[in-house]
């Protein structure tokens, strides 16, 4: 007797088994992972009548049965949910639409086909193309078995592929990790080592990709075989453009996971030495773009200048590229913030928005006065990612003619913004106020008692859009949320009476050069590993360009340890260059607290830049 698999009913898949691959439903009676299945031929299990119910080869086929069918379940990746009170709360008040984040490119693909949606370059992308193209990849990946439930390792320059694979994977409900492209093989390692990705997607343009062996070393500490994809490929069968451009021979169906699912991972700029991953949901990433894009009132003429790295919190939802094509709007790339490029885009493209972190626009603003024309399209400057300095703020109209509206977000979730008909005083003062009505916010001191008004003191916040827990992590999230699931982000803070907030410094161990987030930990811990160190420190020390750059205090067995020794073996390790010490001393004792610290406090006075090292 031939039977068939009943159908899904109303069991529940188990838990997710911890970094080990799921298992894709498919239209076969019963499914085993694609890789393995006949694309033509249904499994089925057999039977036998000749034998007794309780005999054992039927126990053994129930038990196949059993097997198969629970596989064919999708799993879900897990995090940690909202409340129950306060998600039915965010659906009530209509924050959450229970749509995907697919949900804005289908809608401007059906109501204006043919507006642009990506210039990069010479190339010109419409909203239907966008919606097609990341369809093609989509199909294909679900041809490949990859879908609902898995992970992608992504890491693309500022090209459209970006886009077109963000919305690939979000239609095939698979969970990426955008990593930054400076990022090198120890960063990339700690993700994949995470997520167990099912799906490598790189650039050949990449030092770690220009071969196949870091792709293979990669894969080699995986439980599952890993698909590999490259921009500017030449094979067809690893090429990205070639997959974005032909969809899959044979239709395979495909959809996004659950709008309360895991939709992708953001990075945090933590001060741990193990990079942890954000998991943002459909629900709330897409309220949190939502509400950027009518605060910032963005319409289907905003041209906005993508100029910083596509995979950033901040380009890509405050309101960024997704506020933009929620919107109707344009995305203009440009590969980087250098000034002279991005004017010489700005005037050929007609482009009315940036987004910028404030080193780009202190050296924005020394080149504008001689290409004023060129900038004549722009109407607003946002500047965020680090503090900006009230002086710097105040120059941005009269030199750039244009608005600014300051940003202070994190890729956790709250976002502040100062909204377009605020008074100068409170645009250069403060970092904005939050988003949402139901954004809470409490400012408390090292006691977590709320300090008075315009006082500084920790911030701590939770609400629609903010996360409630770092995916796999739960010693770390129990050291920074409280008993009510209020996030402690680091960041000092002081609050006006309208409710703003103005950033004044943090709690954080770690070091925000130029809106790069340094963790002191991990280069701490990288260093401690070349046989001539015996203590390492790393602090902040000022920069006039950047707002802070580095500084690594050394205590070495060997005198004549040279800093080009330590930044080779950091380069070494694969660490991002980003993260190098910007300066290196060799000091004879570490200086320590009373409890027996080090003393950072006093190396951040000795970090000088005019001081010897």
């Amino acid at each position: 007797m031939c039977a068939s698999l009943p159908g899904r009913g109303s069991w529940k898949p188990p838990a997710r088994i911890p970094n080990g691959p799921k298992y894709r439903p498919s239209l076969a009676p019963c499914c085993v992972p694609a890789a393995f299945r006949p694309e033509t031929e249904p499994l089925h299990v057999f039977v036998s009548t000749h034998y007794p119910t309780q005999s054992r080869f039927a126990l053994r086929a129930r038990k196949l049965h059993s097997f198969l069918f629970q596989a064919e379940q999708v799993m879900t990746i897990e995090f940690t949910h909202w409340p129950p009170a306060r998600e039915r709360l965010y659906r009530e008040k209509g924050y959450w639409i229970d749509k995907p984040l697919t949900r804005a490119l289908e809608e401007q693909a059906a109501m204006r086909p043919d507006a642009p949606a990506i210039l990069c370059g010479e190339r010109r992308f419409t909203y239907a193309e966008l919606d097609r193209l990341s369809s093609n990849l989509a199909s294909r990946l679900a041809a490949a078995g990859i879908g609902k439930g898995d992970t992608a390792l992504v890491q693309l320059p500022n090209i459209a592929e970006f886009y077109i694979v963000f919305f690939a994977l979000m239609k095939a409900g698979i969970a990426p990790v955008n990593a930054l492209f400076s990022h090198r093989k120890l960063e990339l390692g700690a993700y994949a080592s995470q997520i167990e990705p099912r799906l490598l997607i790189g650039s050949r343009q990449h030092e770690l990709f220009m071969d196949d062996a870091f792709a293979r070393d990669l894969g080699k500490n995986l439980s599952a075989p890993l698909l590999t994809l490259f921009a500017g490929e030449a094979d067809p069968a690893s090429s990205l453009d070639h997959w974005i451009a032909t969809p899959a021979d044979k239709a395979v169906p495909f959809s996004p996971t659950g709008a309360g699912e895991v939709a992708f991972f953001q990075l945090s700029g933590g001060s741990t030495g193990t990079p942890k991953l954000i998991p943002r949901t459909h629900n709330d990433y897409d309220y949190s773009v939502r509400a950027s894009a009518e605060i910032c009132a963005l319409t289907p003429q905003t041209r906005f200048l993508c100029a910083l790295p596509t995979a950033h919190n901040y380009p890509m939802s405050s309101p960024g590229a997704l506020g933009v094509f929620h919107a109707g709007g344009c995305v203009v790339m440009a590969p980087n913030p250098e000034p002279l490029n991005c004017f010489s885009i700005i005037e050929r493209h007609g482009v009315n928005m940036v987004a910028l972190v404030p080193p780009a626009v202190a050296l924005w603003l020394q080149a504008a006065p001689d290409h004023l024309a060129a900038l004549s399209s722009l109407k607003l400057v946002q500047v965020g990612g680090a503090s900006f300095a009230e002086a710097l703020a105040r120059q941005v109209p009269q030199v750039l003619g244009c608005k600014l509206q300051q940003v202070f977000g994190m890729a956790e979730g709250l976002v502040n913004y100062t909204r377009l008909d605020d008074p100068d005083e409170i645009v250069f003062t403060t970092q904005g106020r939050p988003i949402s009505p139901d954004d809470e916010i409490r400012i408390v001191d090292e006691d977590g008692e709320p300090v008075a008004e315009g006082q500084p003191g920790m911030l701590a916040t939770r609400g629609p859009y903010t996360f409630c827990g770092y995916y796999r992590s739960p010693e770390h999230n129990a050291q920074v949320f409280d008993s009510e699931g209020f996030y402690y982000s680091g960041d000092v803070v002081q609050r006006t009476p309208e409710g703003y907030l103005r950033v004044v410094g943090r709690v954080k161990d770690q070091i925000n050069r130029g809106g790069e987030k340094v963790a002191a930990e991990e280069i701490e811990n990288l260093i401690l590993l070349h046989p001539d160190v015996t203590h390492a420190a790393l602090v902040a020390m000022q920069d006039e360009l950047l707002g802070e750059k580095s500084c690594a205090f050394i205590v070495s067995r060997n005198p004549d340890l040279k800093p080009p020794v330590l930044r080779r073996h950091l380069l070494a390790l694969g660490v991002a260059e980003y993260k190098l010490p910007d300066r290196i001393r060799l000091i004879e004792t570490m200086p320590l607290t009373a409890v027996g610290k080090i003393d950072k406090k006093h190396l951040r006075k000795l970090s000088s830049p005019s001081s010897p090292g």
